[in-house]
């Protein structure tokens, strides 16, 4: 058990400087193999599938300027979750015309 003065080493307020902000954490970018994988989910979606696809190994501003892209080429909607990408329907077919014309190798997973 620490002593008095370990818990109270932080700073929460002091008169020279006023409130002390804690500082930002850098972004954990989860490091993928080189390898996108393609998989359809239904699961917790009410049986509506998603195309979800992950292991880009970008950070979440440029994953998302992706998923823009990748929405527009199927002409669905989607969204960016966990460094993951989900497209709405089983849009396998188009998104893997689009990842082999811009030089990303990719695998199916699942089912």
């Amino acid at each position: 058990m620490g002593s008095l003065q370990d818990q109270l080493s932080q700073i929460v307020y002091s008169t020279d400087q006023g409130r002390v902000t804690p500082e930002p954490e850098p972004e954990k970018i989860p490091q993928g193999d080189g390898v996108i994988r393609l998989r359809r989910e239904t699961k917790g979606r009410k049986g509506k599938g998603v195309t979800v696809l992950s292991g880009f190994g970008v950070s979440s501003s440029q994953l998302k300027d992706i998923a823009k892209t990748l929405k527009k080429h199927c002409g669905v909607g989607g969204s960016v979750k966990e460094y993951t990408i989900e497209i709405q329907g089983d849009q396998r077919e188009p998104l893997e015309k689009w990842l082999s014309a811009h030089g990303y190798r990719f695998k199916r997973t699942g089912g």
